[in-house]
């Protein structure tokens, strides 16, 4: 970023208008973000693998900038990063959107498709926020705003995958906001419970092969349970959109966001069952110090 560049982006701060940076805009919950930021009167850069499916999802607008951009690849990360700073100057909101969904019973999810969940929905967003911090620190402020899942609190079966990198994206927020802090930076973590979004369709879930027959009857229920849910789940996108763009506008956003009365619950039961734990052996786990005596 040059000089020029910050002066530029510190003077359209003071307007009121804001650049979004969000991944993952080409459809889904992305665009829905990328919509109502824009709705909000603020700029949007929004970017997916093919930018001309993300401009004509969001529609036309003077204050949007469509880029190609593969969570997985720093160097398109970094890329990305640099084109919405040469288009506005700076980036205020940070939104690690972009995922898909490998499900199945861990022994037949192929260690490749495991891998690969961690590597888009892991390490996309930390190879995206690795290449816009030095631009949020040089502004002494910004907000990056990480969509993790209710697989982020509580796991479940046939979540192995998805599950093991969500609580991955909890842990890494989580210790990244300390860090960040000091510059201005705030983290928020939004956990969405069932939003009526294109995650269950077959362009983003991908379902292990059914290779073990003891878990072949389970796996047809589970995959035939699922794919019912597609397009009847209960959360309105929009509306979370819409909530996000009213927290990011917070002197200090939530650390967390349960999305969703179903996120709520979870929140709750989490909770709940971690106390339980820790009374169920309180004894046994108290007394594991050593004996200095």
């Amino acid at each position: 970023m040059t000089e020029q560049d910050y002066k530029a982006g510190q003077k359209e701060s003071m307007t009121g208008k804001k650049v979004w940076f969000i991944t993952g805009a080409g459809r889904g919950m992305g665009t829905d973000i990328a919509k109502a930021a824009l709705a909000a009167g603020h700029a949007v850069v929004a970017t997916g693998r093919t930018p001309e499916k993300v401009a004509q999802a969001i529609g036309e607008n003077e204050d949007l900038l469509a880029v190609k951009l593969d969570v997985t690849d720093p160097a398109a990360a970094e890329a990305a990063v640099q084109a919405a700073v040469e288009r506005f100057g700076r980036i205020d909101v940070l939104v690690d959107n972009a995922g898909n969904f490998y499900a199945g019973f861990f022994e037949e999810i192929s260690p490749d498709d495991f891998r690969a969940q961690i590597e888009t929905t892991l390490f996309g967003p930390m190879n995206v926020t690795r290449a816009a911090l030095p631009v949020l620190r040089a502004q002494r402020s910004g907000l990056v705003v990480t969509i993790s899942s209710t697989a982020g609190i509580a796991g479940g079966e046939f979540l192995t995958a998805y599950a093991a990198s969500k609580f991955g994206v909890e842990g890494w927020a989580e210790s990244l906001a300390p860090e960040i802090a000091p510059f201005g930076i705030r983290t928020m973590l939004v956990e969405p419970g069932f939003f009526r979004t294109e995650l269950l369709t077959p362009e983003s879930t991908s379902y292990a092969e059914s290779t073990i027959e003891d878990y072949a009857q389970r796996t047809e229920e589970t995959v035939a349970a699922w794919c019912s849910m597609d397009g009847q789940q209960g959360g309105d996108p929009a509306k979370l959109a819409d909530a996000l763009v009213q927290l990011a506008e917070l002197d200090e956003p939530p650390l967390r966001f349960a999305a969703g009365a179903d996120a709520v619950g979870v929140f709750e039961q989490r909770a709940k069952a971690l106390r339980a734990q820790a009374e169920a052996h309180r004894d046994l786990s108290s007394n594991l110090a050593y004996n200095d005596a």
